[in-house]
């Protein structure tokens, strides 16, 4: 079977042909292969994304190119799990998603647009939600862009919904610099805090008043591994997804009754490509490393935008205040 970008990743390791090209590249950048054990099952493509900007796209092609005499096979199918579009899913819903632009955001958005909703793209980058509308020129997009960090940016985001919002994905979010609490700097905890848990809780107040007089809704706030224990991310980002959770769990026991449901994702790798912030902390780096090692595998953004949209949808009319921990069984380990 010929090598595509579709192949995964331990299937061009694995062939000698493909290996012997991978590893080689690999070994320009003074990386080796085992560095690519939590992502074997991925495609070759995504090694764009993971790159986060330093692969560009071209490389994939020369591989392809190299590994089947020069030529880009067009039976390019892709492999393992394929997104299934569930028509009409979110027919005539109103959907706000937070961090539409790129990344689990983008794909949420995506997904729930295609399924027939009508989405509120909200993101601080004007220009990449621009590229995102675009890209799907005969959905219903509305988009709005953002520092949801201010209520201005938070009124806007609900002036464009309307009167109707029938849910809202929390999805936004920043990593911090793996820092522990002896180290975190005010402008790490202050900038982590605001983005990953207080602009989702005002976004929160901002809708559930709205659904609890329509009778019906649907919040889901995206948490983290870092949300189930101590060492997968440092202190700040840590305090933020266990405060999401808490955020989490407190409405859906408040607003259980009136109709409303609030659930949590919690992610564990995932292949989008956020570049991490610059001057980590080293302490906290090499704390973290060993655990870090142990993810499983990493996820797509179109993998958590499953999980997202079912725990948004009617199809979990019967789920409220969940954490689902999609994250390939890292939280088993």
């Amino acid at each position: 079977m010929a090598l595509t970008a579709n192949s995964t990743i331990g299937e061009w390791l694995n062939d000698p042909t493909g290996g012997a090209l991978v590893r080689g590249l690999l070994e320009k950048s003074g990386a080796s292969a085992d560095s690519l054990a939590p992502v074997l099952g991925l495609p070759l493509q995504q090694m764009v994304a993971l790159s986060q900007g330093q692969m560009p796209q071209s490389v994939i092609d020369d591989l392809v190119r190299a590994a089947n005499g020069g030529e880009i096979p067009t039976d390019d199918a892709p492999a393992g799990w394929v997104e299934k579009i569930t028509p009409g899913r979110f027919a005539g819903q109103t959907v706000i998603v937070t961090g539409a632009a790129s990344g689990i955001g983008k794909a949420t958005a995506s997904r729930i647009a295609r399924e027939g909703g009508r989405v509120i793209a909200a993101d601080i980058s004007a220009d990449k939600l621009d590229a995102f509308k675009a890209e799907l020129a005969d959905a219903d997009i509305i988009t709005v862009a953002g520092d949801l960090t201010q209520q201005d940016s938070i009124d806007a985001v609900i002036a464009a919904a309307g009167e109707r919002i029938d849910a809202l994905a929390n999805v936004a979010g920043i990593n911090d610099d793996f820092s522990p609490a002896g180290e975190t700097t005010d402008a790490v905890w202050d900038r982590v805090i605001a983005i990953n848990l207080t602009a989702p809780f005002k976004l929160m107040r901002a809708v559930l008043p709205i659904m609890e007089k329509a009778g019906t809704g649907s919040v889901l706030n995206v948490a983290s591994e870092a949300g189930l224990r101590g060492n997968a991310s440092g202190n700040a980002y840590t305090a933020s997804k266990h405060g999401i959770l808490g955020v989490t769990k407190s409405a859906a026991f408040m607003y259980g009754p009136k109709g409303i449901r609030v659930n949590s994702v919690a992610p564990g790798g995932v292949a989008t490509g956020i570049p991490m912030p610059p001057n980590m902390s080293e302490a906290g780096s090499a704390r973290l490393a060993p655990f870090q090692q142990a993810i499983p595998s990493l996820a797509t953004a179109e993998h958590l935008a499953a999980s997202i949209t079912f725990l948004l949808s009617d199809d979990a009319v019967n789920i409220n205040g969940a954490i689902l921990a999609s994250d390939g069984g890292w939280s088993v380990q």
